[in-house]
């Protein structure tokens, strides 16, 4: 997990090639001997500390896959109906804006490979998971460790699922490794998806002891996503029979929300720029980061964000965000220094000595025409190379999963619902940072209040992967009025430039399985 890590023995090597073929073999079919005997299976592996630490290690490096981090980061972005692309052309009739950024999933190799790259994760924890021990009660340093490791692999599949069961409903469940003739396996309602989920950030959360260090994830991560499902539960009530009401989640969600801010390690870093340029990696606001290294060539999110001839080297320039997104943004806070960092519009081009090598390139809104795609909508410049003078196309920046930010979101979020009075107090905290204070939404009701905070998410956390999972969680009826209805009916919306989102239900809530799994899973359709 450690930027530049040479930590992986080569045991754990041997044991990394296996698991993914494994993997590749039992969940997606890919051709290998399934009579082999892969070492990892072997549990001498986690009763070892350092071997178990290393396979730990294994198991957060395929979050940084990139499957499982740009491909998911493309899809939970691009299916928010905030964002739109010029991947595959700048172009309306192209592939991906017919797409996931239309809100009309076709069949498409991110929405694949981001399914694959979660259950990856879920294959790495499954194997540490079944083939370890824990005694939470011990004292032994040894013992400690290896709880510790354990806890990750709980903490890892339980994140997993929470994205993969959010994207696509009901989905396979998978608590062991496959075997050889066992390689089928049907739907699991979310009802029983979300159980597991729930027992799996629990029993994290009773393991993570710290023993990792600087730059794992602790037990606060794992309450963080406790706070969320709990969230999730209390405007969905069909996804849980436990019998417990819409404000027993809210208190369940509060709970374990307050415990993190009342710890103490967490505040807000005074300058929000800072989280996104690589200068203040791991810092007091990060609750769970991943830890990305330029020289393991395992990031290519600079290039994929980086607009389009920012700088010499390699620079796909894919991600834009609506212009109805930046809109919305300005009519509240028109002086937002999170605008400049979130956005970007304007800047002289670099491309190694091209014939329009220093020439301005203006988009949305410095372009006031729009008249093309390409000049139509500001790029998403929070994880776009910041060095104009980096060539390499692999970039360095960690990318931060859940920060302090986004707590005190939350917790005002739960406090109106709840009505405790502490709303306001949090959500202040967060614009204080930037020169803000809440606007005439915050003052009034308390539906007033919640959309005023559903919207302070995006203006806070535009591209960070929460965005289609916030936009959803209210059910149908909220996402139309507040997501769809409000891009399709925005009076500078140019329908030369900008998709028209798509508002079927039945298309909008879910992705469809990829038909990889559907044509080699036997079960998925009984």
């Amino acid at each position: 997990m450690l930027k530049n890590s040479s930590l992986l023995t080569e045991k754990f090597q041997t044991y990394c090639s296996y698991i993914i073929g494994f993997v590749s073999i039992l969940i997606f079919f890919i051709s290998c001997d399934l009579n082999e005997d892969p070492p990892f299976l072997d549990n001498t592996l986690y009763s070892d500390p350092q071997s178990a630490e290393a396979a730990r290690d294994g198991i957060y490096a395929g979050f940084t896959h990139y499957n499982a981090m740009e491909q998911r980061m493309f899809v939970e972005n691009g299916y928010s109906g905030l964002f739109t692309t010029r991947r595959g052309g700048n172009k309306l009739s192209s592939v991906w804006m017919n797409g996931v950024m239309k809100l009309k999933p076709n069949e498409n190799v991110d929405n694949q490979n981001t399914w694959i790259g979660l259950y990856r994760i879920i294959a790495r924890a499954n194997a540490a998971i079944d083939n370890s021990t824990t005694d939470p009660e011990s004292s032994d340093i040894n013992q400690l460790r290896i709880n510790d490791v354990i806890g990750h692999a709980y903490f890892s599949r339980s994140f997993a699922y929470f994205s993969l069961t959010r994207l696509w409903g009901d989905i396979p469940v998978w608590t062991k490794l496959p075997e050889a003739d066992n390689t089928n396996m049907a739907k699991t309602s979310s009802k029983e998806v979300y159980k597991l989920i729930i027992d799996d950030a629990i029993r994290a959360k009773s393991l993570l002891n710290g023993s990792a260090g600087v730059g794992f994830p602790k037990a606060h991560a794992a309450q963080m996503l406790l706070a969320k499902v709990y969230m999730l539960l209390a405007t969905n009530p069909e996804l849980s029979d436990d019998g417990l009401s819409e404000t027993d989640y809210w208190n369940l969600a509060y709970n374990e929300s307050k415990d993190i801010y009342m710890s103490g390690e967490y505040s807000l870093v005074s300058d929000y720029s800072s989280l996104f340029d690589g200068t203040n990696e791991n810092s007091t606001e990060s609750i769970f980061e991943l830890q990305i290294s330029q020289d393991a060539g395992n990031s290519q999110m600079g290039r994929n964000y980086t607009p389009w001839r920012y700088k010499s080297g390699q620079a796909f320039g894919w991600f834009f965000v609506s212009a109805s997104v930046y809109d919305y943004h300005v009519s509240h806070y028109p002086t937002d220094p999170r605008l400049n960092v979130t956005y970007i519009s304007d800047y002289t081009q670099r491309c190694g000595g091209c014939s329009d090598e220093g020439n301005p390139h203006r988009t949305y809104p410095t372009n006031s025409s729009r008249g093309s795609f390409g000049n139509a909508h500001p790029y998403l410049f929070k994880h776009a190379e910041k060095d104009r003078s980096h060539t390499n196309q692999f970039n360095s920046q960690n990318l931060i999963i859940y920060r302090y930010a986004d707590l005190l979101l939350m917790l005002a979020e739960i406090s109106n619902e709840l009505e405790n009075g502490e709303q306001l107090g949090y959500v202040s905290e967060v614009l204080e940072r930037s020169g803000l204070t809440p606007h005439a939404g915050y003052l009034s009701d308390k539906d007033s209040f919640r959309d005023a905070i559903m919207d302070e998410y995006r203006f806070e956390l535009l591209g960070e992967g929460h965005d289609s999972y916030n936009n959803r969680r209210r059910g149908f009826s909220y996402f139309l009025e507040n997501t769809i209805n409000r891009h399709n009916n925005n009076p500078n919306f140019k329908s030369s430039v900008d998709v028209l989102l798509n508002d079927v239900e039945s298309e909008v809530m879910f992705l469809d399985i990829p038909l990889l799994e559907i044509n080699n899973n036997e079960l998925l359709n009984d």
